[in-house]
């Protein structure tokens, strides 16, 4: 092969000095045709086949391959054929009686294609992408699982968390209203996974239905939603980065707390913290793109969203109302009657038609399976009071009941 060296001699003798090609060849001592080659390419181009290589022995087998590949694709990931595994089929059930290199070969090439490609994404200012995550906390002395909810917004890298004790329908609304309430706007749309707490079904075509909760967050807040493909972390790829770094930066060593608020008073100020980094790639700190971030937004509703799950339910004969499992006790006056049931992140609050609620109990109350009593009565039912204090002295309240944990 000639070098770059000559490549460069030869174009200048012509280009340059004037020689013609027949006179190039002559002095340089190479053909006519390699000096018409060097003239359309500055450095060697290095061989070029003018069609694929013949591979007389596995063509007439190429389809089998990729039918086995194809159906690879319906199948779990641990379960599928290797190269080793498609030759021997082929030679056993298909008389190939070509080697195993150009097998492998072909299979590494097929599967390279076939690969998922990414490329880099610009997120304009105004949008924003929510997901939970989990991790440990010592909260008022005892160690346990927290589930916590993060913001980011792509273009500017800000972000918010608050921590719950579970993933649920008012630990999701009450973690926009802090998010809003921590930036003082909405975002143009939001970015989720495809969570059951925000879309009740996915159809065939790909549309989702959403839950009434969160339909009507979405029409309090008045944002955009969008969402990723099932089973696509990748396309929610900076809150799902967001979360560990949450993990990494605020919740190592485990935290230590004396509650939830508490907790979220630590993670709020390392949200504050974060402001002032400046990351790889950018010239700017977190702070200063924010504010392009918030320009895009817009304002916030004049009262924030009621951060509950509402369910109706009907009180007992006992005088009880079961949510979630847990029976909660009610004034006997509001016996056999339908009640509304909002579930708040700290508290159930009980109502009954447009009065005033009738029991407010925290939540802790419903971290039992058991029936736990617990009576929250009105300034105005003294006579339920006594009334069930006569029951209880008779020895009919449900505290005496075997399964009651009071």
């Amino acid at each position: 092969m000639k070098g770059v060296e000559l490549y460069a001699q030869v174009r200048f003798a012509v280009q340059i000095k004037g020689l013609s090609r027949r006179e190039a060849a002559r002095q340089f001592g190479i053909d006519p045709r390699t000096v018409a080659k060097m003239l359309a390419f500055s450095v060697p181009p290095g061989y070029r086949r003018s069609r694929p290589p013949a591979r007389p022995k596995l063509d007439p087998f190429i389809g089998i391959i990729d039918a086995i590949l194809a159906e690879d694709e319906r199948r779990p990931k641990k379960q599928r054929h290797t190269s080793k595994r498609i030759f021997e089929r082929l030679r056993d059930e298909h008389g190939y009686s070509g080697g195993i290199t150009i097998v492998k070969d072909y299979v590494l090439s097929r599967r390279l294609r076939h690969r998922e490609v990414f490329v880099p994404l610009r997120h304009d200012p105004g949008h924003a992408q929510v997901d939970f995550g989990e991790a440990l906390a010592e909260i008022a002395g005892v160690e346990r699982k927290i589930h916590f909810f993060a913001m980011d917004l792509p273009h500017s890298d800000g972000c918010f968390v608050q921590a719950y004790p579970a993933e649920t329908t008012e630990a999701f609304c009450d973690g926009h209203n802090a998010a809003f309430a921590f930036f003082g706007k909405v975002p143009h749309s939001i970015l989720y996974d495809n969570t059951t707490l925000a879309v009740a079904r996915i159809l065939g075509d790909g549309v989702r239905q959403r839950t009434q909760v969160f339909s009507e967050l979405q029409s309090h807040f008045v944002f955009a939603d969008r969402f990723g493909r099932p089973g696509k972390g990748n396309d929610k790829g900076k809150v799902e980065g967001l979360i560990g770094w949450i993990r990494r930066n605020l919740l190592v060593p485990v935290p230590r707390a004396a509650s939830f608020t508490a907790l979220n008073e630590q993670l709020l100020e390392g949200c504050q913290r974060r402001l002032g980094d400046r990351l790889r790639g950018h010239k700017e700190t977190i702070g200063e793109r924010l504010g392009r971030d918030l320009a895009a937004f817009h304002a916030l509703p004049p009262a924030p969203y009621d951060a509950c799950e509402k369910k109706t339910g009907r009180v007992s004969s006992l005088s009880l109302v079961r949510y979630r499992g847990t029976d909660y006790s009610v004034p006997t006056a509001y016996g056999h009657r339908e009640v509304l049931i909002r579930g708040y992140v700290h508290e159930v609050v009980i109502s009954c038609g447009a009065e005033v609620p009738v029991i407010r109990a925290p939540t802790s109350a419903r971290t039992s399976s058991l029936i736990r009593c617990i009576t929250w009565l009105c300034s105005n039912t003294r006579s339920a009071l006594s009334t069930r204090r006569r029951r209880w002295s008779a020895g009919t309240c449900p505290r005496n009941s075997p399964r009651c944990g009071a």
